[in-house]
């Protein structure tokens, strides 16, 4: 299935139904009442947040989403049926903008939440209501209420416990289809990756989500490269594992690194301030020295917490997973508790 984490779509509500102008007429009652009854409230457009999607692909295709329109009321007080909703079924992590496509309607963060978007309109009162000691016989009804109608963004953000960045080709693709059962492309140049990926990493007696979105060059939030706009996928992420190719050289890896950093920076939405840790990748193709090289040249340009790694041989992926889900497992604490991760805990 093609991934597609944005789309506009048009939305309208149902009109309310009409209500009845209508008059009791039986044998033996030759001046019945009124009996026209109210018209039906139209549908509404709601919004449904359900398990088993990743993609907002559906709304490529379909991009109109009208609600029924109430049935009119009828005589002998018959009621008109309300107008059936329109569903919209949207994956977890889906936010819903106006058309501007900055003032947010809707965040659905859960499985089974249900948010109305547009209401339908209501229905009309038939004559019935109107009949008064001075005036039995009124042939006054309302009409429908009319329906709401809008433009709306989808955006997908993907709900993931870690995230991967990096440059292009650091190894970020390799490692998740090593760590997880994703089947994400692999290659030897640049943009493999177009797509952001999730996978289900389990290690010891945990579990979690890891997420790759394709890689950051320079300027990418000025909209280089493929840009900026999959970053909005790991900014629920509790942690990043920022890999740097150890191969490049101390001094390429160090720019490398704040490059990475840098757009992070720009990019906002507290993407630089979550906790991460630094792997150095493709440590099988390096030699001793290089590795020490790197390592002091990344700790001169700020990185703390590095970590040796190949996603080939395997070397420092289990301590790394572990140390992931350290992190995890305490940012969710925190959460939980309200209070601030201490860093030393987590180790």
């Amino acid at each position: 299935m093609k991934f597609l984490d944005q789309a506009k779509v048009y939305l309208r509500s149902g009109d309310g139904g009409n209500g009845c102008i209508s008059f009791r007429r039986e044998a033996n009652v030759p001046r019945g009442g009124p009996d026209g009854g109210d018209g039906g409230r139209g549908g509404d457009v709601v919004a449904v947040c359900v398990e088993g999607l990743n993609t907002l692909i559906d709304y490529r295709y379909r991009q109109h989403f009208k609600a029924e329109r109430g049935t009119d009321g009828m005589g002998k007080d018959r009621y008109g049926a309300g107008g059936k909703d329109s569903i919209l079924e949207l994956p977890v992590g889906t936010q819903v903008f106006a058309e501007d496509g900055k003032t947010l309607i809707a965040d659905l963060m859960k499985a089974g939440e249900r948010i109305t978007l547009l209401e339908g309109g209501q229905g009309g009162r038939g004559n019935i209501h109107f009949k008064s000691s001075t005036n039995q016989a009124p042939r006054r009804a309302d009409t429908g209420g009319e329906a709401q109608e809008m433009w709306v963004w989808l955006r997908l953000k993907l709900i993931a416990d870690a995230g991967l960045v990096g440059l292009p080709n650091a190894g970020k693709s390799t490692l998740l289809s090593v760590v997880s059962s994703a089947q994400q492309k692999i290659a030897d140049y640049p943009f493999t990756t177009l797509y952001p990926g999730l996978g289900v990493v389990e290690n010891d007696d945990r579990a979690f989500v890891l997420a790759d979105i394709p890689g950051l060059i320079e300027g990418a939030h000025e909209g280089k490269g493929l840009g900026d706009r999959f970053l909005g996928h790991v900014e629920r992420c509790r942690v990043l594992l920022h890999l740097v190719d150890v191969t490049l050289g101390a001094r390429v890896a160090s720019e490398a690194y704040s490059t990475v950093r840098a757009e992070l920076d720009a990019y906002g939405a507290g993407l630089s301030d979550k906790r991460e840790i630094l792997a150095l990748s493709k440590c099988d193709a390096a030699l001793p020295e290089d590795i020490a090289e790197c390592r002091a040249a990344l700790n001169e340009a700020g990185a703390a917490d590095i970590r040796e790694i190949s996603a080939i041989s395997g070397r420092g992926m289990t301590e790394t997973l572990r140390r992931l889900g350290r992190v995890i497992d305490a940012e969710k604490e925190a959460e939980e508790t309200g209070t601030e991760t201490i860093m030393e805990l987590v180790r």
